[in-house]
């Protein structure tokens, strides 16, 4: 199949429109900002300040037939090398030299500089340097090392060395950015562990072509992965998804991992869901997707149910009694038009297979390590019933899964709504799963 941005352009013009009118008829007064003081992260209440709002409304504004077909990107990913002084150079630089610089980057020299380093120990205060100036925002993928007191905090050396040697991989949701995955990167590297954030940029999903650029980006998470777990024994990996689309790259990355060295699968030692999967190619399930990360916080999908009682005030009890919110008539308007246009897409012939293939391998073959499932009955657009009927399936199959349902918080928003559930889900799954030998060590 060729690029989908030629298919994409008719009905995602029209889209894009429906977009549009829906932002401006939801005005951003109506949403109330988050308190500063809040603690967590949320997907949908990012940036609250003038200029985002201002950066908001020039990208949607800039929404047109020429920019879903014009994309070009350069292959902007940085190698993480710790423990190393070499400096970024200046972000002015003229595009072309940018592109020199970043295969400079992936150069076999620097590779191996960067395989060298010993990520398996405990690093010192005195490891971390000033690398220079920040890397750009928007890079594919980005390594967090540990926090340097992390190990102090653990009290406990075979625990520490354990956290030490192991990489928790992050994999966003569709639309999601670096400094949206961050906060949860935050949450692991203050507790020993390695993390790395991974995102696709908006134009890769939607110019997507079957083994075309999305997949090359995946090509190099997994080789950077399989050569850090290969530098010595006793590394390991865990993978947090977040939505359908962190959850298929991650099926992505598991194929790739049986083509390259099937011992690789049996270095993970355990996988986060959150709020996902549905193993289906749904036009629902894509089309509301689609939706959120074009409206982003202006979509009914990002906002909080209530459950009231018969006397009618608020109760989180069970599922009966859930209030949900009601879509503006443009965003409904945009449902339609999306969910039409991925009727179409996902059926074709090539789409449908790759897809097919990717579904089957995360239903039947998937490692045989724990798995941990955070879902909400509340979610606008992952269906609870999809979650649980998958759940329920992976345990017949013997796996070891546990699940949590946040009852009533939006979508990948679990962790603002509800920060102390959240990490204590992650806290109890980490130590009784993956990490035994941290199970009785304070933190």
């Amino acid at each position: 199949m060729g690029s989908l941005s030629g298919i994409l352009q008719r009905p995602l013009t029209t889209a894009a429109a429906v977009a549009i009118a829906a932002v401006s008829a939801d005005l951003p007064d109506k949403l109330p900002p988050p308190k500063s003081s809040d603690p967590c992260f949320s997907s949908a209440q990012l940036n609250t300040s003038p200029s985002t709002s201002h950066e908001f409304k020039s990208w949607v504004s800039g929404i047109s037939v020429s920019n879903f077909s014009n994309f070009s990107f350069a292959t902007r990913f940085r190698v993480p090398v710790p423990n190393t002084k070499y400096l970024l150079p200046s972000l002015s630089l003229p595009s072309s030299r940018f592109s020199s610089f970043s295969s400079s980057i992936a150069s076999p020299a620097l590779l191996t500089s960067y395989q060298s380093a010993e990520l398996a120990k405990a690093p010192k205060a005195t490891d971390y340097i000033n690398p220079g100036p920040s890397p750009p925002p928007d890079v594919l993928y980005r390594w967090h090392l540990p926090e340097p007191n992390a190990y102090k905090v653990s009290g406990d050396s075979d625990c520490s060395s354990a956290k030490s040697r192991t990489v928790v991989v992050l994999l966003g949701w569709l639309g999601a950015k670096q400094k949206h995955l961050k906060r949860y990167a935050d949450w692991y590297t203050s507790r020993g562990f390695h993390a790395i954030t991974f995102t696709f940029p908006m134009s890769e999903i939607l110019s997507y072509q079957v083994g075309g650029k999305a997949e090359q980006d995946i090509d190099s998470l997994v080789n950077h992965l399989a050569g850090w777990l290969e530098e010595e024994h006793g590394k390991n990996l865990v993978f947090h998804t977040f939505s359908n689309t962190g959850w298929l790259t991650y099926g992505v990355i598991l194929e790739k991992f049986q083509k390259q060295d099937q011992s690789l699968i049996g270095r993970i030692r355990g996988c986060i869901v959150d709020s996902a999967p549905v193993a289906a190619p749904d036009p629902r399930v894509w089309a509301s997707g689609f939706s959120a990360a074009f409206l982003k916080k202006h979509s009914v999908a990002t906002r909080s149910s209530v459950i009231l009682n018969e006397s009618g005030s608020e109760v989180l009890v069970d599922t009966k009694n859930i209030v949900e919110p009601t879509p503006a008539v443009t965003e409904a308007a945009l449902l339609v038009v999306l969910e039409k246009f991925f009727e179409v897409v996902l059926n074709l012939p090539k789409v449908n297979r790759r897809l097919s293939d990717v579904l089957g391998l995360l239903s039947v073959e998937q490692p045989k390590c724990p798995q941990l499932y955070i879902y909400s009955s509340a979610d606008r657009v992952i269906p609870v019933e999809s979650v649980e009927s998958f759940i329920e399936e992976q345990r017949k199959s013997g796996r070891e899964v546990r699940a949590c349902n946040f009852v009533s918080t939006p979508h990948v928003d679990h962790y603002r709504n509800d920060p102390n559930l959240y990490t204590s889900q992650l806290t109890n799954f980490l130590e009784d799963c993956v990490l035994t030998c941290c199970k009785n060590s304070s933190k």
